[in-house]
Formats: C-alpha cells, structure tokens, sequence
C-alpha cells in the first residue's frame, strides 16, 4: 500500500462512539490489500492528490449501525466510500476513475458527487452509476 492504511480503512467514528469492534479479519484484510492495489493507490497516482476515505471496511453491526445494505461489500473489505473534498473534485474524481478503465466491480456517484463508492471484487463488472 502506497497512499493508504488498513487503519484508515477501518477507521470508524460511529464504531468509537458505540463501542463496536470493527477488527477486519485476515480474508477482509487481503480483500482491502487487493482494494487498494488495484484500485485505490493506482486512481491516488493518477490523481496526484490526496483521496479521503470516509469509510472503508464496516463490521456487520458497524454496516447495520449506519444504515448499510446487508450485502454491503464494505463488509467484505471490497469497498470504500472516498471524497476527493468537495462536489466538484469528486465529479472530476469519478471522470478519471472511469478513463483509467481500473477492474473496479462498483463505482458509484452517491448523492451527486457528495462521495464515491468504489469496490473491487473478483467480477471486475465495471458498473458505474449514480444513487440520487
């Protein structure tokens, strides 16, 4: 990992605030390596700037605790919800990651470029769409 942390990765303020233990196992922990080397560090390298991750991996209570589907991938370690800092960097964020043809499985726009969800996944489906 070239730019970013397991720690950050699973850091939560939801789970520090609740008391949830949100350890990732080994299997999550390999799933966020692969996240990362796949997808994250090369879309961070390309962007030359720093990418915030606003949530990474979540704990099935931690994932029930805010608001995420049950299938979430977060729970997986496939995903990561990240923000470049504001609408605008995170339009022109999602706009590189699709011209990188990276082998994301999801990429997301969420609420109008308010963050991106990007997985990786052994599908590589490469869907990108937006949730309003």
């Amino acid at each position: 990992m070239k730019y970013f942390t397991i720690e950050e990765l699973t850091r939560s303020t939801t789970a520090r605030l609740r008391g949830i233990n949100n350890k990732p196992s080994e299997q999550v922990i390999n799933n966020l390596n692969a996240l990362v080397y796949y997808v994250l560090d090369p879309l961070r390298e390309a962007w030359g700037k720093p990418i915030h991750v606003n949530s990474g991996y979540r704990c099935r209570e931690l994932n029930k605790a805010v608001g995420g589907v049950p299938s979430s991938q977060h729970m997986r370690g496939e995903a990561a919800d990240i923000t470049a800092g504001n609408r605008e960097a995170n339009r022109e964020l999602y706009s590189l990651l699709r011209r990188l043809n990276l082998p994301v499985d999801q990429a997301i726009n969420e609420k109008d470029f308010s963050w991106i969800h990007v997985s990786y996944s052994h599908r590589h489906r490469r869907h990108y769409f937006a949730i309003r």
